[in-house]
């Protein structure tokens, strides 16, 4: 008989605690094999000090056992918390987001019958390294960060779950049409790796075209693949549109561990009622024994589940008059549930699955970027952004154009991405927030030093401008590494 598996649980918050009973009452009827070792999250852990609402000791737990199910938790009202997931989830590398989105019609109401897509979503870069700044009185900025690391490895694990789960396309969803370098990566490292699974059909769509036809025919897609910001908006998109936020589970996959959750909340004005829905943890949990190499378990639980829902035994919030049944709280509920283990649904489509195990889950990690693209590097020029209120572009031009000197020339002005100087528009806006672009004053193909750099900011010292920050100009293989501005 097959040892148990080590999982870590916390049950978290508000409706947290009823729906983890609930989902592991299910996984027990269906014959899950699992040895649970219970940590605290959450509200009170955030009211002890912790600032990530998680204990040092939870982490030895789940470096442990490397699973992790995990209810919603709730964050007190104030400042100086943080988030746990994101905590979670950088620490221990969780670098794909996983949510299969799919429409349970007739049985739950949704205007997409046919509805089966996951997204997948880069869980670690984008704008979600929460790096930010207040630059100037009137700009505050935040960076946003895509690698080539990063990229291959969330590329390579769509085209990689597309095939495992007998999936036929992956679509790339970027806007590099706007922003040529950062999304312009992720699609052109979606293109290199997509050229290696020659068996499973890709495409890139640009992601407000790619949402809109996402909402409208989510049938024409499969596996989708996101960068963090565009996943974390389109996949609560599109579990609402396939039927409800509150029936969408998630995997948050590393190379070494992985947390399952629900989606939603923790709701906590319906804590303590007997009356939340328990599905949203429950299908995160299917996917966990799927990852675990329980895909028997996974299979006959799931489809249970099914059969539960296509029979109309539904709880308050996708209960339907003339579709329903029967209204039923958490606990009935999940009894429901394991009263139907064994068998399977009528209407709806039975599912099926093969065991990944996190070790296959994995097994492509060694053809994961390690390294940089070797490139040689050369650095050209500085843009240096100033907070300047004393006049028009003209006035800040000439200004810098006294700072020329030691190899560096002024080369143009820009104020939010348009430039301003020499020339521009008389109508365009300005805020207090400058890009002054320096060059090495040879022409093309000339280099700066680091020196030199050092001098121009004395230089903008001296003549009391504030620079507030600088960012080097440098070529990779002759070619810019840098955006221009608009004309």
């Amino acid at each position: 008989m097959a040892e148990n598996v080590p999982i870590t649980v916390a049950r978290g918050d508000g409706i947290g605690p009823e729906i983890m009973d609930a989902t592991l009452r299910i996984l027990e009827g269906a014959g899950a094999r699992l040895k649970i070792d219970e940590i605290e999250i959450g509200e009170k852990v955030f009211l002890r000090g912790s600032p990530t609402g998680i204990e040092p000791s939870a982490f030895e737990s789940l470096r442990r056992t490397k699973v992790f199910l995990k209810a919603p938790i709730t964050t007190p009202q104030g400042g100086g918390f943080k988030s746990l997931n994101v905590t979670v989830r950088k620490t221990f590398g969780l670098y794909a987001n996983v949510r299969p989105c799919v429409a349970y019609a007739p049985f739950v109401a949704t205007k997409h019958p046919g509805m089966d897509v996951v997204i997948v979503r880069e869980n670690e870069e984008d704008v979600y390294g929460g790096i930010e700044y207040r630059q100037t009185g009137q700009v505050t900025q935040c960076l946003k960060l895509i690698s080539r690391p990063g990229t291959e490895k969330i590329v390579r694990y769509a085209f990689e779950y597309a095939r495992r789960n007998n999936r036929k396309k992956v679509t790339c969803f970027t806007k590099d049409n706007i922003m040529k370098i950062t999304d312009g990566l992720f699609h052109k490292i979606f293109d290199e790796i997509a050229a290696e699974y020659t068996d499973i059909e890709n495409e890139h769509w640009i992601v407000d075209i790619g949402a809109a036809k996402l909402s409208d025919t989510p049938e024409a897609f499969d596996v989708v693949v996101l960068p963090n910001l565009y996943g974390d908006v389109l996949s609560d998109v599109a579990a609402q549109i396939a039927g409800s936020v509150g029936l969408a589970g998630s995997a948050n996959i590393g190379e070494d561990i992985a947390m399952f959750e629900a989606i939603h909340g923790s709701a906590p004005r319906r804590a303590g009622q007997n009356l939340a829905n328990p599905s949203g943890l429950f299908l995160g949990a299917v996917m966990m024994l799927v990852h675990v190499g329980q895909a028997d378990v996974a299979e006959r639980a799931h489809n249970a589940w099914l059969r539960t829902i296509e029979e109309g035994v539904h709880t308050y919030d996708i209960y339907k008059d003339g579709v329903s049944r029967q209204k039923v709280g958490t606990r009935e509920f999940a009894g429901a549930v394991v009263a139907r283990v064994g068998q399977k649904p009528e209407t709806l489509k039975p599912v099926s699955y093969q065991s990944a195990g996190a070790d296959d889950e994995g097994s492509f990690a060694s053809r994961m970027a390690r390294t940089s693209e070797t490139s040689q590097k050369e650095t050209v020029g500085v843009d240096v952004y100033v907070d300047w209120t004393a006049g028009e572009p003209r006035q800040l031009g000439e200004a810098c154009e006294k700072l020329n000197g030691d190899g560096l020339k002024l080369s143009s002005i820009a104020n939010r991405g348009v430039r301003v100087y020499p020339g521009g528009s008389p109508e365009t806006f300005c805020s207090d927030h400058w890009r002054c672009r320096f060059v090495a004053e040879a022409g093309e193909g000339a280099t700066v030093s680091h020196a030199q750099i050092a001098s121009l900011l004395a230089r903008f010292s001296d003549a009391g401008l504030d620079f507030i920050k600088t960012e080097n100009l440098c070529n990779f293989d002759g070619k810019p590494g840098y955006s221009h501005a608009q004309e």
